[in-house]
């Protein structure tokens, strides 16, 4: 009679922890995060009494939540990625509508070259040179207003940089101060809700940055980042923090717990995402994009030097540029300074570089890590990479300093002409054939290549002794500047100037070189200027300015398709993970209404049990007092 009361009861508590668990499972439906829980039954063991056994009942072993470790840590996973390539996908979408939005870049390089045609059609009219140096201004400005962009969104990611450095940190207390509650709960009973609560941070963080979570025997749970770095251990949350660059204060980096800067070592989730594209996406652009601009403003300079203006002055520089600079760490132990100039764009890069001191030597290489050939020159600079560095003070060994020349050039480009009449329009020197000529040669060309030099407008004559034999003699002194074999379209050269002729001179012809006397209506410079829009003056000879931008376009519009690409991908990869890991551990509302009506019945049959054995007890007693 007890046996059976027993049974009953044993019945109808777990039919009671059954519907319970059913009833959490309906309610926690919606909830993110929550793990479906199931009742683990087990038949209650009896000794056996004689020749056969009846069973005591059921006993409620534990209730447990539907997981897999293997799936919880996919969905992580997949969380991270997408919350990086969403991340990535936004901030290249905002640089394209940047790029968009900032000016027609092409249009105001293609009007400034042309404004040189016009200038060479009419050289004396002042509204054309006036025109000339507006499209010089409506250029400088479209670089300037792009170049201001690109710098805002650099501090809008150092912002998000911080603010999501934060709430890792946030979340690494919480899995620390659960850890330390799941290890004192788990001996006598195991939380469930908390070990979802704990699972959903993890996940939260994974969106954050790519993480690893492995479980340990005491209950807690450790957290790395993706590169190694220990973040929860136990209840301890080792935080990250945020500083600025040893070299550039204003860029923002990532420091773990001990202070160590691993910002190129953080991937995955929204962190790394901001971290990979400042450094392979935006920097890039505006490096690029300071290249097109020094090289704009370095080679009309330099072709308006060689050139008269109707002052009959050689052409002043029409482009300002800033002063690239080198940055010293702040971990340098020496007073070393590093000055920077740009010596040859047409080996100038896109890149960053690193130069440093080993104690006797310096070295450079890019930020990449990719080393640069250095040249000492006899003034005791070096040269390398298109550039000049001169160092002065005493530096220490370990010292090093970042250089960047090309990044603020198209925010710092500027016009520094603000007289249309400066405009060298015209040739510095011209080349006339003596009237006794009788061989078929003629000028082809006649180009300045060194504006300084202090002779370049003094009068030289250009001899033939015989048709396979010059002289250049400077017509003054009578010295011979130059003189040897001559072979038809061979430039000759002297005082800074270059000079080619066509056919094939006889033996007696001469040609006057003096300075340009017709200034005034010669228009071969401007059209030397309007022609730079094809020249080649970037990557060895291979990409004009226009290339340049072309470039870039090409760069940030690859950059944008391949982020939404990732998008789309990663947003499939993290639904099926999701679907998955739900299949196992989420809620099924039809599966929930058909246990409740089976732990129902169970419930209402373990009550008539009892019940039966109650009446049965009462005929007995009844019986008794009969």
């Amino acid at each position: 009679m007890a046996n059976l009361f027993s049974t009953g009861v044993s019945g109808l508590n777990a039919a009671q922890v059954a519907l319970n668990t059913v009833g959490n499972n309906i309610a926690n439906a919606g909830t993110d995060g929550y793990s479906r829980e199931v009742v683990l039954q087990a038949e209650r063991v009896v000794p056996q009494a004689a020749r056969y056994t009846v069973g005591g009942g059921v006993d409620v072993t534990a209730v447990e939540r539907a997981y897999s470790s293997y799936l919880t840590q996919a969905v992580w996973t997949s969380n991270g990625n997408l919350q990086r390539a969403t991340t990535y996908n936004d901030l290249a979408g905002t640089l394209n509508s940047m790029l968009n939005a900032s000016g027609d870049l092409q249009g105001a390089l293609d009007s400034f070259y042309g404004g040189f045609d016009t200038v060479a059609n009419t050289p004396n009219d002042s509204s054309a040179r006036q025109a000339a140096l507006g499209n010089a201004s409506a250029l400088a400005s479209v670089f300037n207003t792009l170049g201001t962009q690109f710098a805002s969104q650099q501090q809008q990611i150092n912002g998000q940089i911080g603010s999501t450095v934060a709430s890792v940190n946030t979340t690494l207390d919480n899995i620390a101060s659960l850890n330390k509650k799941i290890h004192e709960t788990l001996g006598s009973s195991t939380p469930n809700a908390l070990l979802d609560q704990r699972d959903a941070l993890v996940n939260t963080l994974s969106g954050y940055l790519g993480v690893t979570a492995v479980a340990q025997t005491d209950g807690t749970m450790s957290v790395y980042s993706s590169s190694g770095q220990a973040l929860v251990s136990g209840s301890s949350a080792f935080k990250l923090s945020v500083a600025n660059d040893a070299y550039d204060a204003s860029r923002t980096n990532v420091f773990d717990s001990s202070g160590t800067d691993i910002t190129t070592r953080l991937s995955g989730g929204s962190l790394g995402a901001m971290l990979d594209y400042r450094a392979n996406v935006l920097e890039p652009a505006q490096n690029r994009l300071g290249q097109a601009a020094i090289a704009l403003a370095t080679s009309v300079n330099a072709q308006q030097g060689k050139g008269l203006d109707l002052n009959g002055q050689l052409g002043a520089p029409i482009f300002s540029l800033p002063t690239p600079q080198a940055m010293a760490s702040k971990n340098n132990t020496g007073n070393a300074a590093v000055g920077v100039q740009v010596s040859d764009v047409n080996a100038l890069d896109n890149a960053d570089y690193t130069l440093r001191y080993d104690g006797s030597n310096w070295s450079m290489s890019t930020t990449a890590g990719q080393p640069v050939a250095l040249t000492t020159n006899p003034d005791g600079t070096l040269s390398g990479a298109g550039l000049t560095l001169s160092v002065s003070g005493a530096a220490q060994a370990g010292d090093s300093f970042r250089i960047e020349p090309t990044r603020n050039a198209s925010t710092g480009l500027a016009v520094a002409m603000t007289d249309p009449s400066g405009i060298a329009a015209a040739a510095a020197v011209q080349a006339q054939p003596a009237s006794g000529n009788t061989g078929s040669s003629a000028v082809s060309s006649l180009q300045v290549t060194d504006a300084s030099n202090a002779a370049l407008s003094s009068n030289v004559t250009v001899s033939f002794p015989t048709a396979g034999t010059y002289a250049i003699t400077d017509t003054a002194s009578g010295t011979v500047l130059g003189s040897g074999a001559y072979t038809p379209g061979q430039a000759l050269a002297a005082n800074g100037w270059s000079l080619t002729l066509s056919g094939a001179p006889a033996a007696g012809d001469s040609y006057a070189v003096s300075a340009n006397s017709n200034g005034l209506n010669d228009n071969s410079n401007a059209l030397a200027l309007s022609s730079l829009a094809d020249s080649k003056v970037l990557a060895g000879g291979s990409r004009s300015v226009i290339g340049n931008y072309t470039l870039l376009t090409t760069e940030i519009g690859n950059a944008g398709a391949q982020a939404a690409s990732n998008v789309t991908t990663q947003t499939s990869l993290h639904s099926q993970a999701m679907s998955s890991q739900q299949a196992v551990s989420g809620v099924n509302l039809d599966e929930e209404a058909a246990n409740m009506v089976k732990y129902q019945q169970a419930y209402q049959a373990s009550a008539q049990v009892i019940s039966t054995a109650q009446t049965i007890f009462n005929s007995l007693l009844s019986a008794v007092h009969g």
